[in-house]
């Protein structure tokens, strides 16, 4: 290709628009401009979704069924995503009156499990009085945890009056205080018992929001809390707490997207990688792909992860928007995943699980009691189940070969985490049998470099003062908008809704710079309990004078 690959011959001056990026944030960006009349190219590396798709486990279809199923990692969509259930029910699929949002189905439990002690089974929240006073909003939080939990009853209100103090802080104390806090530090988690740093300190984060207990900033960790606890009913929610797809991902969402938006005009460009952006002025003239072609557009909506995109802020580009250049302060680790394939059903949970006392943070799924169509329709027709696994930490030794995971080869690692789920989920009776595993899958992001592995799908981890180095969907470079999971967006962490929100923002800036009359896309905010907002109108004058929140007790 040489010229404007890509990019439709005639398209109207002013209407041509090149995604970079097929995840969920340039996927998203491209649906809502092609419904607004624009000429949209979208342009890929690997596949479209991202870290979102499924990937089919090469060579292990048989007689017509398709390869099984793999993922970068379980995901979930909690009900208070408001931004991508939007999209969805935008996508049609046949028989689905609300297009493929109605493939999310809400799952009844959670599963705590410990190593050598009593595991948790957590039935999510239902019917629980909503509370209207502060003081009722503790109790009933803390009585829920400490009922659920087994949390010592002092414990589980001492978790209840940190949350309660944050709920009711103010804007400016959540991002003066509280961003720059870590959630450890916030919850004292340190000075607390083992029960109380793993159920609250850790799984909480790991098993509901993909960050890290030590690292995440409390303005963001306490927001996705206000969301699981301070709103026990889901009042104003999209659906139920924990939402999962009743397929394979490309199956139940991403091939309908793809199909739906080229039905709306969309091309696609896949294996085009971009190396660089182009300047002229203060504008972007075009993007080089790989291979020495360039695209030309008159917009450019940049939708790589943050580790990609930030190769693309060359010295010409940071003259312009010299702001860009914090995005190198943004911390990216790494969160994969590894499904075992088994021939038998699992009878684990019915819904997530989280490994409280592995060294590798894993949480898991099983899969085949959730999904419309058996796991026996892909492969050879001998799989039962699949429990999709995340590896959450890659650098603490493993119980096995005493080694990292990202020091471990593939097979090693599969041992490893079969050791650690069996130490949690064997110690009363067999969960896991070894006998009953068919195969395993890792990642294809993560390959073996000879010593250690390399990543190349590593997620953007939430930091306590990290909201500084995010940036804006668009800035001083009139045709470049971004979108992804690393702008400013109200969920602020790697997640497919902050993807979703963070396009949605893209477009509303490029739709003003173009002078569109197009009418704006919707954007959803996080939920707070009203009944407490008068105390934070209070809080902003405490905090104005200096004084802690009112609720802030000693440790």
């Amino acid at each position: 290709m040489a010229g404007t690959p890509g990019i439709a011959l005639g398209a109207p001056p002013g209407r041509r628009v090149a995604v970079l990026g097929g995840g969920v944030a340039g996927l998203t960006a491209a649906h809502e401009l092609a419904e607004r009349g624009f000429e949209v190219t979208v342009y890929e590396a690997r596949a479209f979704g991202g870290k979102a798709r499924s990937i089919p486990v090469p060579g292990t279809g048989r007689d017509g069924r398709p390869d099984l199923p793999g993922e970068h990692g379980f995901r979930f969509f909690p009900g208070f995503y408001q931004n991508l259930p939007d999209t969805m029910r935008r996508i049609p699929v046949a028989g689905n009156a609300d297009g493929v949002w109605s493939n999310l189905i809400s799952v009844p439990e959670a599963r705590f499990s410990r190593r050598d002690g009593d595991d948790i089974l957590l039935a999510l929240p239902d019917g629980i009085t909503s509370p209207t006073t502060p003081e009722a909003i503790r109790e009933t939080i803390a009585g829920t945890i400490s009922t659920l939990s087994k949390m010592p009853p002092a414990e589980a209100a001492y978790f209840a009056n940190r949350l309660l103090v944050f709920n009711s802080s103010c804007d400016a104390r959540r991002f003066g205080q509280w961003e720059h806090t870590s959630w450890q530090d916030f919850v004292h988690g340190h000075e607390r018992s083992h029960e109380f740093r793993a159920i609250v300190s850790r799984s909480l984060t790991s098993i509901m929001v993909a960050a890290k207990e030590d690292l995440a900033s409390t303005r963001t960790i306490g927001a996705m809390g206000e969301q699981f606890l301070g709103n026990p009913l889901g009042i104003g929610n999209d659906g139920g707490l924990d939402r999962v797809l009743n397929n394979a991902t490309n199956t139940a969402w991403i091939d309908p997207w793809v199909q739906h938006l080229r039905g709306l005009g969309v091309r696609f460009e896949l294996g085009a990688r971009v190396d660089e952006l182009t300047m002229r002025d203060r504008r972007v003239s075009g993007a080089r792909l790989a291979g020495g072609s360039t695209v030309e557009a008159d917009y450019f909506v940049v939708a790589l992860p943050v580790e990609q995109a930030r190769k693309l802020w060359s010295s010409q580009v940071l003259a312009v928007a010299p702001e860009l250049a914090a995005t190198e302060r943004l911390f990216v680790d790494w969160m994969n995943g590894l499904q075992i394939y088994f021939r038998a059903p699992l009878n684990i949970s019915r819904g997530h699980t989280a490994y409280v006392d592995s060294p590798w943070s894993l949480t898991s799924i099983s899969q085949n009691q959730l999904w419309t169509h058996s796991l026996n329709s892909f492969g050879d027709g001998t799989v039962a189940d699949c429990l999709s696994i995340d590896i959450s930490d890659w650098h603490t030794p493993g119980i096995v070969y005493g080694k990292p995971a990202l020091e471990c080869t593939h097979e090693e690692i599969f041992r490893e985490v079969w050791a650690q789920l069996s130490s949690h989920l064997n110690d009363r009776e067999q969960l896991l049998r070894p006998a009953d595993v068919h195969s395993w899958f890792l990642d294809p992001g993560i390959t073996w470099q000879g010593s250690r592995n390399a990543n190349a799908d590593p997620l953007l981890i939430n930091t306590a003062g990290s909201w500084d180095a995010r940036p804006e969907p668009h800035g001083a470079i009139e045709n470049l908008f971004l979108a992804g999971d690393y702008v400013r967006t109200d969920v602020d962490l790697a997640t497919m809704e902050g993807a979703n929100e963070s396009a949605r923002a893209a477009v509303n800036a490029l739709l003003d710079v173009a002078g569109s009359p197009a009418q704006r896309c919707t954007t959803f905010r996080l939920r707070r309990t009203p009944e407490l907002e008068p105390l934070r109108v209070i809080d902003a004058g405490r905090y104005a004078a200096g004084l802690p929140n009112m609720f802030d007790e000693p440790a």
